[in-house]
């Protein structure tokens, strides 16, 4: 072998070693560099309190946004637990669960054989006081009369005027107990205090019921309440009046409009989002308590 030719043997061997070496080097630089450390919990905490609340849209993250795009729930302006004011069997439920109904609407009427008998007794009562004090009243004239002409003795015309009194008293003692009488008649039909639907039915014909038990819960529609959660940044910017847009599953194609009711005077420690509720009118009462709903406030509305 020439003197060239192992020279230029000599420099490839050498430069093959001495990439073998960087690429070792490499390779123990890269393996060597050590896995950053887990946060301690105290820190991941705040940074779990500084990312955006999982109720909020992608465009609430951050920035002056005009609207919020959150969702809520309906639920009923009043629900009522209905019971009746005096107790009795059921002769008649007049309305079922789900049924929609209106204000001074009959739901229910006690047997009332004893209290139409009641009244009866009340109203005749009545009439035996009245004549009773019609009677008194025209001797008592008499006797004023006579009196004014000296012609009766003092006693004679004082027992008179008492008499006369006494008379009026029971008459109006009388009048007071018929109109209690027909009251408790009246009573005995339990009626729906606001226009909604019947929630719960909890009883049937032939059961008794006593003072205190609930025989219906109605809940009321029109309007109704939108009630949801607000991230705590917002809390400054949400005011009473402010318009609301809502969606629901059922109408996909359609926006039901209201305005904030109530903005929550207390910011929850675990979700840091404030409480908000929004009225709406639901005149044609296609919204129902319980449905979810996708709420859009308008910030800058008033």
């Amino acid at each position: 072998m020439t003197s060239c030719t192992l020279r230029v043997a000599t420099l490839a061997l050498a430069a093959a070693t001495t990439l073998s070496g960087c690429s070792r080097e490499t390779t123990h630089a890269a393996s060597a560099t050590p896995t950053p450390p887990p946060l301690p919990a105290d820190v991941r905490a705040v940074a779990a309190l500084a990312s955006p609340p999982a109720g909020a849209s992608p465009a609430d993250r951050g920035g002056d946004e005009a609207r919020l795009a959150l969702t809520g729930e309906f639920v009923p302006l009043v629900r009522s637990n209905l019971v009746p004011r005096t107790g009795g069997r059921v002769a008649r439920v007049l309305a079922d669960e789900g049924q929609p109904v209106h204000r001074g609407q009959p739901l229910l009427q006690l047997e009332t054989d004893y209290l139409k008998l009641d009244v009866a007794r009340a109203e005749a009562e009545l009439r035996r006081a009245q004549a009773a004090a019609e009677d008194a009243g025209r001797d008592f004239e008499r006797k004023k009369g006579l009196a004014q002409k000296g012609s009766v003795a003092q006693a004679t015309f004082d027992r008179s005027q008492s008499g006369a009194e006494q008379a009026d008293a029971a008459r109006q003692a009388a009048r007071t107990a018929l109109d209690l009488a027909r009251q408790r008649l009246a009573d005995a039909t339990l009626t729906s205090p606001v226009d909604g639907v019947i929630a719960e039915r909890r009883t049937d014909v032939g059961e008794r019921l006593t003072e205190g038990t609930v025989a219906f819960v109605v809940e009321q529609t029109a309007p109704l309440k939108l009630r949801f959660r607000a991230p705590e940044r917002y809390v400054a910017r949400v005011r009473q009046g402010q318009p609301v847009r809502a969606g629901v599953d059922a109408f996909p194609d359609q926006h039901f409009e209201g305005k904030v009711s109530l903005v929550g005077g207390s910011v929850d420690p675990q979700t840091r989002t404030f409480l908000v509720e929004a009225e709406f009118p639901n005149r044609d009462r296609r919204l129902r308590p319980g449905q979810f709903a996708k709420v859009e406030l308008d910030l800058q509305g008033s």
